[in-house]
């Protein structure tokens, strides 16, 4: 609960803070004729509404399983960093078409205010990191939220740098230039949550866990002699899951042997959510291949 209040208050004070920079932001890129504000702008939408998700999700996440949700709420936050994912990649496939109709005829950009807003971009994004990054980030939302407001900062050092090269050369062109760089960021940040947030939906192993290597682990106890349909999957941030079906010798107490096997699972690899079915194996078993597992899940 202390984490939850304070991923709330950091959530919070993030949203505010990008909300009332993004406000002024667009304000000047429309004054000034530059898409790289606006294209500043268009990645703080999307920050605001990944914070807005977070909060919304941190919520979710806490109601109880109960009814047809038996594992709760919990994936709603992979949902909504999978919405956010898309919607940066969609900003960002605008702002490349902006910036690229500028580039061949562009506009008269007032490069003063490029670089003042930019500079107030840098001090907000520079209050808003440090107070994401005491946030819980193994949520996929929140690390999102971080990533965006991170990713922003390093955008609005580049579009500073383009506002200075336009006052002091004349030259628009580096506004659209800098516009394209924020939309490469934009894109790797839309890849790493499509990417994950994808695993999750898809229910692949988690990364960092290899089901070959529990597969091994489980075998290489004394008392184990198969294991079959072993799944393991990611139900949310942080939740990893395993089930399995285990077959022991038949002089083994099949009880104690799950413990034992539990208790491996949850020091050698993190998994704190396991179903293990155990049963012994036939006096007479049928040749059958040692260790075979059934489809990943």
């Amino acid at each position: 609960m202390h984490s939850h209040g304070t991923d709330r208050r950091a959530l919070t004070t993030a949203l505010l803070l990008i909300l009332g920079l993004m406000a002024g932001e667009v304000a000047a890129g429309i004054v000034a004729h530059s898409v790289a504000l606006l294209a500043d702008a268009g990645h703080m939408l999307t920050d605001a509404a990944a914070l807005a998700a977070a909060l919304v999700a941190a919520d979710f996440a806490l109601r109880p399983a109960r009814g047809v949700w038996t594992f709760g709420l919990g994936r709603a936050e992979i949902l909504a960093a999978q919405g956010n994912g898309v919607t940066l990649l969609v900003v960002a496939v605008w702002i490349v078409y902006s910036a690229v109709r500028r580039l061949v005829t562009p506009p008269a950009v007032h490069g003063g205010i490029v670089l003042a807003v930019a500079l107030a971009g840098v001090a907000v994004n520079l209050v808003a990191t440090p107070v994401l990054s005491r946030a819980d980030r193994t949520s996929l939302n929140v690390r999102g939220a971080f990533l965006h407001v991170a990713t922003d900062l390093a955008a609005f050092i580049g579009t500073a740098v383009a506002g200075a090269l336009v006052l002091a050369t004349g030259w628009s062109r580096f506004d659209p230039i800098a516009g394209l760089l924020v939309a490469a960021l934009m894109v790797r940040s839309s890849w790493t949550l499509l990417r994950e947030s994808g695993r999750i939906f898809l229910e692949g192993a988690p990364s960092g866990i290899d089901p070959d290597a529990i597969a091994a682990a489980l075998l290489a106890e004394d008392e184990v002699v198969q294991v079959h349909d072993l799944h393991v999957w990611t139900v949310t941030s942080g939740f990893p899951s395993l089930a399995a079906h285990v077959l022991v010798e038949p002089s083994v107490d099949c009880h104690a042997a799950r413990r034992r096997l539990e208790h491996l699972l949850h020091e050698r690899f993190g998994l704190h959510h396991t179903t293990l079915q155990v049963d012994h194996v036939a006096r007479n078993p049928q040749p059958v291949s040692i260790g075979h597992r059934g489809p990943q899940r």
